[in-house]
């Protein structure tokens, strides 16, 4: 089943003379696929894993992901979309310092009303598969980077998204810890058959896709 649809996506910024950062592109996703995008900075990646995130919106062409037009919602309906389709790895973890891990991870499930006892229940339950349950309780400054990121992809995880974007997801961490975030997206992949978008310059982590596709100047190559 296809999840992510996107036919001739553009994208231009005007700044004096037009720059164009897509070039209608073409992109089919299947559910339970992990695919990877590499190409050199300025190639377009990170804009067009925005606008698969409809985190921003392309100057033409269309996008379907689980089967809703997205370019057709107002505001309002785009977020709660977002929201409950879409989740975001990124290579900073985001996490909000005033909160726990836990508190943290519930945040989205929390924007989306659902109940919090089974919120939390779940939340811990992905703290234990990805490692990190003894760390619940402590907040960002005192987890360490591979922590971190692992209590990021738990919050990305809590509202049983679709897809998962990830741009550059093990972009801030070391080699130890890059492999095992790595492994545990092929984890997630293998045995939940979460979907993952993931932008990356990593060797390691691109070899390990279904599919690698690579970028070059708002185009695939």
């Amino acid at each position: 089943m296809t999840i992510i649809e996107a036919h001739n996506l553009s994208k231009h910024y005007q700044s004096g003379n037009a720059i164009t950062v897509l070039n209608h592109v073409n992109l089919q996703v299947t559910r339970g696929e992990m695919i990877s995008i590499t190409g050199p900075s300025g190639a377009g990646k990170s804009t067009l894993l925005h606008i698969l995130g409809t985190l921003e919106k392309s100057d033409s062409g269309t996008l379907t992901i689980d089967g809703e037009d997205v370019f057709k919602l107002n505001d309002k309906k785009l977020a709660r979309f977002r929201n409950e389709k879409i989740g975001f790895v990124f290579q900073f973890h985001h996490l909000l310092p005033e909160f726990t891990a836990l508190e943290n991870v519930c945040i989205p499930a929390f924007i989306a009303k659902k109940n919090i006892k089974d919120t939390e229940k779940r939340a811990m339950e992905l703290l234990d598969l990805l490692g990190v349950a003894p760390r619940a309780s402590h907040k960002p400054s005192e987890l360490s980077g591979g922590e971190q990121q692992r209590v990021a992809v738990a919050r990305a995880l809590i509202n049983k998204p679709s897809v998962i974007l990830a741009d550059e997801p093990s972009g801030n961490l070391d080699a130890k810890n890059s492999t095992e975030l790595h492994q545990l997206f092929v984890k997630l992949k293998n045995e939940f058959q979460q979907t993952f978008v993931i932008v990356t310059h990593n060797a390691e982590l691109a070899d390990l896709a279904d599919r690698k596709l690579k970028m070059k100047d708002g185009q695939f190559i």
